[in-house]
């Protein structure tokens, strides 16, 4: 049987994915925090599918407040993922305004 796309943590839906790549992450040599280098994977998985989702959005918010980051990392991701989301929401307004005319 195929693992699911998501992982449900007291209730809640989770991308399987990213925080698989998160545990792996802060699991192996070093202090236990996200890195630069580990922010960078961690962004490609919430970018693969083009869409930031309700359950990317929760399951970034999970990551954020549930494991450490190095200084650098989370200011990195953070601005990243603003640009991105961003970039999403106007596609979504430009969309809605094609719709009306």
């Amino acid at each position: 049987m195929a693992e699911s796309y998501y992982k449900v943590i007291d209730g809640k839906k989770y991308k399987r994915a990213l925080l698989e790549a998160v545990e792996e992450a802060v699991k192996g040599a070093g202090d236990g925090r996200i890195s630069q280098g580990d922010a960078e994977k961690l962004i490609k998985l919430v970018k693969d599918g083009d869409a930031y989702t309700d359950v990317e959005k929760d399951t970034v918010k999970y990551v954020r407040e549930k494991f450490k980051w190095t200084d650098s990392a989370d200011e990195w991701f953070r601005t990243e993922i603003r640009k991105w989301a961003a970039t999403k929401s106007a596609g979504k307004d430009e969309k809605k305004e094609e719709k009306k005319d």
